[in-house]
């Protein structure tokens, strides 16, 4: 297990060691699942409680992973992007229930059912969700613009797949539209209105759309065999496959195409503060960004569908029984990562990897919720 100094700045105590017997159960989750590097945290509300790194960050340098390494978001995201719609519509600059067309060129579904951007932010509006493998570019080279990603997405024969307004359907195409909204309600682009709503209030500073300035990124992992690696190199866009190592095709450092779905950049410590920023009901170290009842909202889970039933960003896998949690995945090409909100414990929890495939994180937060500072 790898540490580092804190790094968080709140004024609560500095966070305290993984006990010994989760550290044990972490290792052996990353053994089961081929996962070459973990980064995790804990945190309540007040600060942070624990923070680690298990493994390696990037197998050929044998750099280790550690709280500060810095790993792609993915659809992690898509709760950071809610929560800069939900204080935009709370400063009264964005209409929750306005049609996304108000906005946008957005086409009307079959039958000219209008989404709206509350619709959007719940993945209601019947939208597709095309597989993304290819919604990436790499690092050196300049973004493609988002809108022209989404306007060619919706223009597809079946840019709507299901009824508008009915069962919950993920897709990341209702939040890169959100990005669009976002922008044409601010005037600036999203990446800076972000920044201005929440992660510069939440104090978010190692997060951004680029590697974090003086951060050790983690190398993103294809487990494949060798003979693979012809076919995912042209799976891949160009200059984004990289070297082997052992079991492991490396990735050379990409950024996503559509920033308000999945493009944040950034380590598990600032994922931590954000998930403080909701356990705090929209306020973090004495600073608000959201009502306590528009962060309450947001977690409410009122969409069953499927994969997932969704609240407002977050979503939860159909299951009997109660439920303690809200979470979200941000899953990729190199990496694999989760975010769980515990407000019934107080608790929050996120895992970074640069592993491809999933692992069975589900037993090891269960020990995180019932450890000594719960």
């Amino acid at each position: 297990m790898h540490s580092s100094p804190p790094g968080d700045r709140a004024s609560a105590p500095a966070p305290g060691p993984l006990p010994a017997e989760l550290q044990d159960a972490v290792a052996a989750m990353l053994r089961a699942g081929h996962v070459p590097g973990l980064s995790l945290a804990v945190a309540d509300r007040d600060g942070l409680l624990c923070a680690a790194g298990f493994g390696l960050a990037d197998l050929a340098g044998r750099v280790p992973a550690t709280p500060g390494t810095a790993y792609p978001w993915f659809s992690m995201t898509k709760p950071i992007t809610a929560t800069a719609v939900m204080a935009l519509a709370e400063a009264g600059r964005l209409d929750l229930q306005a049609p996304v067309d108000e906005h946008l060129d957005f086409p009307p579904a079959p039958g000219g059912a209008r989404p709206t951007v509350e619709q959007l932010l719940t993945h209601t509006a019947g939208l597709s969700n095309p597989l993304p493998i290819r919604w990436v570019h790499p690092a050196g080279a300049p973004p493609p613009p988002a809108g022209d990603l989404l306007r060619r997405l919706m223009r597809r024969r079946r840019a709507y797949r299901y009824p508008v307004g009915e069962r919950a359907r993920y897709s990341n195409v209702g939040y890169l539209a959100l990005g669009e909204v976002v922008e044409a309600v601010t005037g600036t682009s999203f990446e800076s209105s972000l920044r201005e709503t929440v992660l510069g209030p939440a104090g978010m500073t190692r997060t951004g759309f680029a590697r974090p300035q003086g951060a050790v990124a983690a190398t993103g992992y294809l487990r494949a065999p060798r003979l693979a690696d012809p076919l995912l190199r042209l799976l891949l866009p160009r200059g984004v496959a990289g070297s082997r190592t052992g079991a492991h095709l490396g990735l050379r450092p990409f950024h996503v195409d559509g920033p308000a779905f999945g493009g944040l950049m950034g380590d598990v410590l600032d994922a931590a503060r954000f998930l403080r920023l909701h356990l705090g009901e929209g306020q973090i170290d004495g600073r608000r960004v959201l009502s306590a009842d528009a962060a309450r909202s947001m977690r409410t889970i009122a969409h069953p569908g499927r994969p997932f039933d969704h609240g407002i960003g977050w979503f939860r896998r159909p299951a009997p029984g109660a439920h303690e949690w809200v979470e979200h995945y941000g899953t990729g090409a190199g990496f694999w990562n989760v975010m769980r909100l515990c407000p019934d414990r107080g608790l929050g929890i996120v895992m970074m990897t640069n592993s491809t495939t999933a692992y069975d994180f589900g037993p090891v937060f269960t020990r995180l919720v019932a450890a000594p500072w719960a």
